[in-house]
């Protein structure tokens, strides 16, 4: 089928989504405008602080983007463009928009508290104690997942023909991983200009943007002549020194400026791939369907919808929506926008991924044809296919689309990383932090423990040291852990609103179906790493890895589900006793 087809009709399925589902569930939960949003009402200047929707959309939309939705959909291809294309739209719009839409609502409605809390009022507080932990298991796979790609992004150590190369390289020496690694650093200095001149010299946001936008092309400029080289042991280091810094500075002065900037490159990379798709019409080299089991072994049930991930359904969204977004929305009016429509975009992301992905599936992981059809990893099969659209491989043009593509998926995991470490400095300190109490009222090992640098040390320490493994041996897990987080969120905002007396309906049948698939992926994967340990086939420490986290994430998964369905089976009774 035409690639201009499939994209059209993806487009339309999606706004029509949006328009009406949206809406609806919108309705139904009764979004109030003229309720004071927790921004507002628990303002502190640090993370409670209210953001122009524009800015807030490009720090949700960044942050629960990261490169997912170009990962899961590209390593799900190898089952055929058809079924990926049916769960990220059907995913998207009655399961991945709805979650998001209600984690958000729901922490809105709860003084900008995190799930966990909303968990806590209607579940009980060992409930609120197990998602907190299973939270940050899920958070730690997401700093480790992140933390490879976009090491495997910046590595940079040899040039083509295997020699040295110096820390920086400028001029032709430059590879386009040292170029991605330079443009990234530089963007960080960008954002800190931005957030003080919009938030302590309150200069006007439509020049601020200008600005902004002209010094993103200078970095990529810069970028392109400049090259930092380090290995990938390196820079993981880096980014552990920088999540941890990131995440514990205001809002205002990184998080916000800076994923509000980093939206412009999604957007403008949606609009290159978009205009690419148009003018090339490349054909779909990628099999309509390949069949219902891989030579692996593979089944698409589970694997298809654990695999896709952000692009269809994601508990990593329900984190970022309860944790940092819903701290600066400014009005409720803003909650389906944000919360629905960042879901949607990411859908076509999505699609466009597994389009980018199709037109140039014959040569991916073909080395025979040298290091210009070496595409192996998802972002470099992404970038490679929208390029060649543009230009044929080898020109300045195909360089020049390939290395902004690249750019642009580096920054959104560098936003992913800083949105999940704040979001695990929340959640752990909420762990040691009783009801009722705050951090002052603690003492003793409550007190250390709740302390912001603690916890988030912690956690970047474990997720970073995990980030060293492969990204092959992490996503397996990742990906089962995230959407078994996005069925049991949404268990919580089922049970919140039925405490409430709102409809809650709508979540049953996509709750049920990720909790089924994903504690089949995991009790599967645990089977596989068991057997592979045994028999002295595995592949080390990874498999050991996999193996432990996955049984930790069922038994925890099992208990949350039991107490979800307790909590959901009491109120049917209570609402028949009253209507009797």
């Amino acid at each position: 089928m035409s690639t201009i087809v499939i994209l059209l009709i993806s487009i339309v399925i999606l706004a029509l989504g949006y328009i009406f589902y949206g809406s609806w569930l919108a309705k139904k939960w009764g979004v109030d405008p003229n309720r004071e949003t927790p921004a507002h009402t628990n303002y502190d200047g640090k993370d409670f602080v209210p953001a122009n929707p524009a800015v807030l959309m490009g720090h949700h939309f960044s942050s629960i983007a990261g490169a997912g939705p170009i990962n899961g959909p590209i390593q799900a291809a190898v089952f055929g463009w058809v079924p990926v294309l049916l769960w990220i739209l059907i995913g998207g719009i009655f399961f991945g928009g709805m979650h998001d839409f209600g984690a958000l609502f729901a922490s809105i409605r709860h003084g900008g508290k995190s799930l966990g809390e909303v968990i806590g009022d209607t579940m009980g507080k060992r409930a609120k104690d197990l998602f907190i932990i299973f939270a940050l298991a899920v958070l730690i796979l997401v700093i480790a997942s992140f933390t490879s790609v976009v090491a495997g992004t910046f590595m940079s150590t040899t040039a083509a023909d295997g020699s040295a190369l110096p820390f920086f390289t400028t001029g032709d020496a430059v590879t386009a991983n040292a170029s991605t690694a330079t443009t990234s650093l530089l963007f960080i200095i960008i954002a800190f200009i931005f957030g003080f001149f919009v938030y302590r010299k309150n200069a006007k946001i439509g020049p601020a943007t200008i600005i902004g936008i002209i010094g993103i092309v200078l970095i990529v400029w810069c970028g392109l002549s400049l090259g930092v080289n380090m290995s990938r042991t390196a820079w993981v280091v880096f980014i552990a020194v920088y999540i941890t810094v990131a995440s514990l500075l205001p809002v205002w002065m990184l998080l916000q400026p800076r994923d509000y900037l980093s939206s412009f490159l999604l957007y403008g990379m949606m609009i290159l791939a978009v205009i690419g798709i148009v003018i090339s019409n490349k054909p779909m080299e990628l099999p309509a369907f390949t069949g219902w089991k891989l030579a692996n072994g593979n089944t698409l049930f589970p694997t298809l919808f654990i695999t896709v991930a952000c692009g269809a359904c994601s508990g990593f969204h329900s984190l970022i929506a309860s944790g940092t977004t819903t701290k600066q929305l400014d009005n409720e009016k803003d909650a389906k926008a944000i919360g629905y429509g960042a879901m949607i975009i990411e859908s076509l992301l999505a699609v466009v991924a597994l389009i980018a992905a199709g037109v140039v599936w014959t040569k991916v992981g073909d080395t025979a044809n040298g290091a210009l059809y070496s595409l192996q990893a998802p972002p470099t099969i992404f970038a490679g296919g929208i390029a060649t659209m543009f230009a044929e491989p080898g020109t300045s043009g195909y360089n020049l689309v390939y290395t902004l593509l690249t750019l642009a998926v580096s920054v959104f995991a560098l936003t992913s990383l800083d949105s999940g470490t704040r979001l695990a400095r929340y959640m752990f300190s909420e762990l040691f932090t009783p009801e009722g109490q705050t951090y002052d009222d603690l003492k003793g090992a409550r007190k250390f423990f709740a302390t912001p640098i603690v916890g988030t040390l912690i956690m970047v320490i474990v997720g970073c040291t995990f980030g060293l493994l492969k990204l092959s041996q992490i996503w397996g897990v990742f990906g089962a852990a995230n959407q078994l987080l996005a069925g049991i969120a949404m268990l919580a905002v089922a049970a919140w609103l039925g405490q409430v007396g709102k409809s809650n309906g709508m979540f049953f049948i996509p709750m049920i179906f990720m909790l089924c698939a994903t504690l089949t992926s995991l009790v599967m994967t645990v089977i596989k790493k068991i057997s592979a340990i045994a028999g002295g086939t595995g592949s080390g420490w990874g498999d050991w890895f996999q193996m432990i986290w996955s049984i930790i994430l069922i038994v925890l998964a099992i208990i949350l589900v039991i107490e979800g369905i307790s909590t959901l089976s009491k109120q049917k009774k209570e609402k028949k006793a009253a209507a009797a």
